[in-house]
């Protein structure tokens, strides 16, 4: 940095990871490649914590961080995030592919990482199937096609249909038009 350049909240992020990483390799003797390992903090970012993206071609592995979930969690929970995105970063590394199986569950549970992160923030919409005694229920954060059209899907649990509630003013729709009107009464409520 030079005079006068002011560190900003992604610079903490990356700087608090890059030094746990190197504590967690020498602590729990992890051979994960830090030189081969890229940083970067994702200001959008809504439902993951966190992710590790893979170039084969150049060896590189780059991680992920979100910013929201920085100031949801306490340093902590962020520091296990980091750690399940060093596994990730590890099996890229030694086998080429990754994911959440057997591999994935021994090293992240030596390493006391969470399989998976629990939400950081609220879902914009709420899928609940319509099928009386059933209880299935999903949440999105963007406006997918199962949320804008859903009368071309099922449950995920029983195949009947579902409404999607827009989580913040309770409207609720079954059908394409349904949600064009939900989205025009809303306005810039929305």
């Amino acid at each position: 940095m030079t005079d006068g350049e002011e560190l900003t909240l992604a610079d903490e992020i990356v700087a608090r990871a890059r030094i746990h990483a190197r504590e967690v390799r020498e602590e729990y003797e992890l051979a994960v490649d830090l030189g081969a390992l890229e940083w970067t903090v994702s200001p959008r970012a809504r439902r993951r914590a966190g992710l590790c993206r893979w170039n084969a071609d150049s060896g590189v592995a780059t991680i992920v961080l979100a910013r929201r979930a920085y100031d949801h969690y306490d340093w902590p929970e962020f520091a296990g995030i980091v750690r399940h995105e060093l596994v990730h970063a590890w099996e890229f590394q030694h086998f080429g592919e990754s994911g959440h199986g057997e591999r994935f569950r021994d090293r992240a549970g030596a390493l006391e990482a969470p399989r998976y992160c629990e939400a950081f923030a609220e879902p914009r919409y709420v899928l609940r199937c319509l099928t009386d005694g059933c209880d299935w229920r999903a949440t999105r954060h963007r406006a997918s096609t199962p949320v804008k059209s859903p009368d071309q899907y099922r449950c995920g649990a029983c195949g009947g249909p579902y409404e999607v509630e827009h989580a913040e003013s309770g409207r609720t729709w079954t059908t394409a038009g349904g949600y064009g009107g939900a989205k025009a009464a809303l306005g810039d409520e929305w």
